[in-house]
């Protein structure tokens, strides 16, 4: 794929999901938006670990992480994560059952659209290793929105009992 349609493709797939962010509403994004930004970090440390690893490759240069893995952990990934802790927050179930189906999309159908498109691909990891890769962190995003959640829970039953 030509660089400047890699940069097109990159750019929509960030709009596309940040379109969507008005529709959670302010309060949601303001309670998701920090565990799931935290979730975000931790993805840019897997990502070296990945390259490192040559797990995958973009086809385009600059092999850099901000052309390359950037756009979909501040699109799709981000955004798709508060939207799953939106619907599911409350059950670990569904939540795990959700994050399952999405990771599965993206390992199993959406990395060989990527493939066909000539953006990357996987090398040393198999459709399954990619979907583990991001499934693991899962359990990481739940875990991590149930702190908060409880330490917000206990500020306003504080504040709410100092009155």
């Amino acid at each position: 794929m030509p660089l400047k349609i890699q940069r097109l493709v990159n750019l929509a797939m960030i709009l596309l999901a940040w379109l969507t962010v008005p529709f959670l509403g302010l309060h949601n994004i303001r309670r998701l938006f920090p565990a799931s930004l935290l979730i975000v970090f931790f993805e840019f440390f897997n990502v070296l670990i990945g390259k490192r690893r040559k797990w995958w490759v973009f086809y385009n240069k600059p092999n850099s992480y901000l052309f390359n893995e950037f756009p979909f952990n501040i699109g799709p990934f981000l955004v798709g994560s508060m939207w799953i802790l939106k619907w599911t927050f409350g059950n670990f179930k569904q939540f795990i059952s959700l994050n399952a189906a999405v990771n599965a999309f993206f390992a199993f159908i959406l990395i060989k659209l990527l493939e066909k498109l000539k953006i990357a691909k996987l090398v040393r990891l198999n459709n399954f290793q990619f979907f583990l890769f991001f499934f693991y962190k899962a359990p990481l995003l739940y875990g991590v929105q149930y702190i908060l959640e409880r330490k917000r829970n206990f500020h306003q039953t504080k504040h709410f009992i100092r009155r």
